[in-house]
């Protein structure tokens, strides 16, 4: 037995704490003896999961599933044991952990390939406390709840991502905001597609649908807890949903208003030089009369510069009366 080990690496718990290293014959032991354990394994070898066939004797349905991951949430009886695909948040590419959990009366075995920071806090409190967290269908209940509140810390930081990018919205929008915005709503769509079916397992669990060993009425309260977590989880990614939903039509609605208001500045500075420039063109022109007639410094001053000046401000004066400008 070992009191330290580094985070995301396979154990098991039994009542003698923590081992780092596990075997067959270790294994062989506890599985003669009948003494509950918990075995996780993280990133399996093939010897692994050729041992998951030889000494637990697991369905081949059930290891097909464990060689190919991305199942979604679901529990399947097989006689004497059941497998239950769970998922839980972490910080790795696609944020999502997915666990396979098979459960008897006398173990419970969960392969994962990513990392799961509630694991490491459940070996923690075991290498503290020199026993297993729990027993039989409390412990997969603690394993079940763990990767399901696990969520919440995601939430938490995405709401406050999104009243930052709402703020800067409304102060200045650019395209990365629109790029964050569509990272978000990604998350949440692949958040949805395991929370929803997951809360339809735990349902399954709760309302006496699939017999779990060692399940009773009491343990089942703790299973609806977990419902409930679920159900809350599922309105907040869909509250968020629709809060990114609302931030791009704000950011929608910014960027047109602004550029509403620069066309709008842009019309009234060529609507303001138009005479001017009629005005000039004219008095540019080599008519003879003109030549003949004009002449000198301050008729032209007169004529074409107070001119433009005396139409420049009266045009100024009826936009602003016009409230243009």
């Amino acid at each position: 037995m070992a009191t330290a080990a580094p985070q995301s690496a396979s154990f098991m718990v039994d009542d003698h704490g923590v081992h780092d290293e596990v075997n067959r014959d270790l294994l062989a032991g506890h599985l003669e003896d009948g003494e509950f354990f918990w075995l996780d394994l993280y990133r399996p070898a093939t010897e692994e999961l050729a041992l998951l066939a030889d000494a637990f004797h697991f369905h081949p349905l059930a290891l097909e599933d464990v060689d190919h991951f991305g199942q979604r949430p679901k529990v399947e009886p097989f006689g004497d044991h059941a497998l239950i695909v769970a998922y839980g948040a972490n910080e790795d590419r696609d944020e999502l952990v997915e666990v396979h959990c098979f459960f008897s009366e006398s173990f419970l075995v969960t392969v994962r390939r990513d990392s799961c920071p509630p694991f490491d806090e459940l070996r923690r409190r075991a290498t503290v406390d020199t026993a297993p967290p729990a027993r039989g269908v409390r412990l997969l209940h603690l394993v079940l709840d763990a990767l399901t509140d696990s969520f919440f810390p995601g939430l938490s930081a995405l709401d406050d991502r999104i009243d930052e990018l709402e703020d800067a919205i409304l102060q200045r929008p650019d395209d990365a905001q629109v790029q964050l915005l569509f990272r978000l709503k990604r998350r949440l769509v692949s958040w949805r597609k395991i929370v929803t079916p997951q809360r339809d397992m735990l349902a399954r669990l709760t309302n006496g649908a699939v017999d779990l060993p060692g399940m009773t009425e009491d343990t089942e309260r703790y299973f609806r807890d977990v419902y409930d977590h679920l159900i809350r989880i599922s309105d907040l990614i869909d509250s968020y949903r629709d809060l990114l939903s609302g931030a791009m039509d704000v950011y929608l609605s910014t960027v047109s208003n602004r550029m509403n208001e620069i066309v709008k500045r842009l019309t009234i500075v060529a609507t303001i030089f138009m005479p001017l420039t009629f005005i000039g063109g004219f008095f540019g022109m080599n008519f003879p009369w003109m030549i003949g007639s004009v002449q000198g410094f301050w008729p032209f001053f007169w004529l074409a510069g107070v001119l433009q000046v005396v139409v420049l401000v009266g045009m100024i004066v009826w936009f602003r009366r016009q409230r243009w400008i």
